[in-house]
């Protein structure tokens, strides 16, 4: 039983990387790092577990590396890599969604001005997203901050 919820949590990750724009491979890779033990997996263990390529495999991890997501560690086994999950990685994660919330705040401050001497009524539905983003800009650095600075203690 607990074999199918896994493989079911890791393909949850997956789904949900995809909707921001990563392969569904890099989700599945990221699921199996945030459930395993240990916690730092083999490039071959990947593809055993995912039944995926190496090159797919090796593919992903590298840009998942080069995201700041995950990290290659000291292998115990010689000419193997192993990764896991990089610590401080969903801050990454919120990290990126700040900054296309920015750029979407940005969009809603240039749509409202085209439309400044327009009907209040048409400016609405960028007045309301612009307001959120100001809200978000404002508050989640903070709150990061805070976050950052409990797991560093």
């Amino acid at each position: 039983m607990r074999y199918f919820e896994e493989k079911h949590f890791v393909e949850d990750i997956s789904l949900y990387f995809e909707q921001m724009g990563l392969p569904r491979i890099a989700g599945r890779v990221l699921g199996v790092l945030l459930i395993c033990d240990p916690p730092a997996q083999s490039l071959t263990d990947l593809c055993e577990i995912l039944q995926a390529s190496k090159s797919s495999v090796s593919t992903t991890t590298r840009l998942l590396t080069e995201m700041g997501l995950i990290e290659r560690v000291a292998s115990p086994v010689p000419r193997q890599v192993y990764f896991q999950f990089k610590s401080g990685g969903w801050l990454v994660i919120i990290r990126q969604h700040l900054r296309l919330w920015a750029s979407l705040h940005q969009l809603a401050e240039q749509g409202l001005e085209l439309l400044r001497d327009r009907d209040p009524g048409l400016r609405e539905r960028l007045q309301e997203a612009h307001d959120m983003f100001s809200a978000i800009e404002d508050e989640l650095p903070a709150l990061l901050g805070r976050v950052e600075k409990e797991h560093e203690g």
